[in-house]
């Protein structure tokens, strides 16, 4: 029986830091990363493998972040959990013993069963799996009509992916407007004209009834009997979490599937944690459990869990998903931290909006200088800042972060007007026109106006 003191379960991002966190925190424990796949994506590059980087060997994570930092890497795929004796079993029998286990296997791409003809040929789902994307961008290259199912962040990144090399795209959303969930309306909008003078067809406020064909797809039928001519569909409706092993384990899991953790990222055994997409999330303002599945907040449970698994820190703990998300299609970009106009009144809160539009750079003359909008939502007891939407140029996903910490931070709207800024007319907005401080002010007016 071979024996490690940490053993990781998964070696993508959430995995890759958590053990890199733990061999750092514990230095003379032994940490071994176990993982099914030869080599592992980068996440949020796949849509990428579609267009712009033209091959999955582009968008590999390195072992080197593993072996440099003294982490030993297994390839095997973990079957059973035995916790009580602190065993992991895998497929080809090998038995590994652990002091401590974090389990960081992700999620699975959501398929829904009542869905008919999902089986056929050239229909696809988005995974995380290097071999079957290779499959999948081969069968691309032969075919022009492409209707993707699901208008959330992949599904539109794909798409504008596919559009640059010529194929005929169509997004079916069932919601009023793609990245609907993210945005409030009139952002959502934005990306929606902006993708559509990008000759992507879009489709919302529809469901698909069935995917049409024979052996091998013909196109998607539509709720309201509408059909879609289709080379290729693509199913991009979501992801679920992967807690198959923890549940036969009997780790317990909440309504949503996930594996219920504590703000330590452990589960109810204090020996076994979970993080990433497979391990239970809360949204930072309404304490509600989230769907949110971001490698961001992944590498941030993963750094809590790492630097938790032996000693306990009162300060080092993970306090919810703030929900930052990022996009972009050519020089445009699009971000969203914390809760939306939209949310926030569904949720019951009393708030106030602002918003300013200006430009990236100043003057506004020099040459790629963009617009940039930013609307703030700020509660109007506390004036606390609750979330933020920006359009601009490709600076738009570092001011979204600029954004999500002072929200975490849980700063005011007055702090905010009086906050110290850096620019550069190459590189930032005008400081009397800084776009999230001017935003600030036009809540400022509308609550003193009131």
């Amino acid at each position: 029986m071979e024996k490690t003191d940490v053993l990781i379960i998964g070696g993508s991002a959430a995995g890759i830091v958590a053990a890199v966190t733990a061999k750092s925190r514990y230095v003379d424990k032994k940490v071994t990363v176990i993982r099914k796949e030869e080599k592992v994506l980068v996440p949020c590059g796949i849509p990428y493998v579609f267009g712009s980087l033209e091959s999955s060997n582009k968008n590999v994570i390195p072992d080197a972040m593993l072996v440099n930092a003294g982490v030993e890497l297994k390839i095997g795929e973990v079957v059973f959990i035995d916790k009580e004796n602190k065993i992991c079993k895998t497929s080809n029998d090998i038995e590994i013993s652990f002091e401590k286990l974090i389990l960081a296997t992700g999620s699975l791409p959501v398929i829904s069963k009542q869905l008919k003809g999902i089986t056929l040929d050239n229909v696809f789902t988005v995974q995380k799996d290097k071999e079957y994307l290779d499959k999948m961008t081969s069968k691309l290259k032969d075919y022009k009509k492409i209707v993707i199912v699901g208008g959330g962040f992949i599904g539109v990144e794909i798409a504008d992916e596919l559009q640059k090399r010529g194929k005929d795209v169509t997004i079916i959303e069932i919601l009023p407007n793609i990245l609907g969930l993210a945005f409030d309306k009139e952002i959502a909008s934005r990306a929606e004209d902006l993708l559509k003078s990008r000759n992507v067809k879009i489709k919302t406020s529809i469901a698909v009834k069935e995917i049409l064909g024979d052996k091998k797809t013909t196109g998607v039928l539509l709720d309201n009997g509408e059909e879609f001519e289709a080379d290729v569909v693509i199913l991009s409706m979501g992801y679920k979490p992967n807690t198959d092993l923890a549940q036969k384990a009997e780790i317990e899991v909440n309504k949503l599937g996930s594996i219920k953790v504590d703000e330590y990222m452990r589960t109810y055994d204090t020996d076994i944690f979970a993080v990433g997409d497979c391990a239970e999330k809360r949204d930072f303002i309404t304490r509600k459990l989230s769907k949110v599945m971001l490698a961001s907040t992944a590498c941030s449970e993963a750094r809590v869990a790492g630097m938790n698994l032996y000693n306990l820190s009162s300060v080092k703990t993970f306090s919810g998903t703030i929900s930052i998300f990022a996009t972009a299609f050519g020089q445009t970009g699009f971000a969203t931290a914390g809760l939306t106009e939209t949310l926030a009144l569904e949720e019951g809160f009393d708030i106030v909006c602002g918003s300013f539009e200006g430009m990236d750079r100043h003057p506004g003359s020099l040459s790629n200088t963009q617009k940039q909008f930013v609307k703030l939502i700020v509660s109007r007891e506390s004036g606390i800042l609750l979330g933020g939407e920006v359009v601009g140029g490709l600076g738009t996903g570092e001011l979204i972060n600029f954004i999500g910490l002072a929200i975490q931070n849980k700063m005011t709207i007055n702090s905010i007007i009086g906050i110290q800024i850096g620019t550069h007319p190459l590189l930032t907005a005008s400081p009397p026109a800084y776009p999230f401080i001017k935003a600030a002010e036009d809540i400022i007016k509308k609550i003193n106006n009131k």
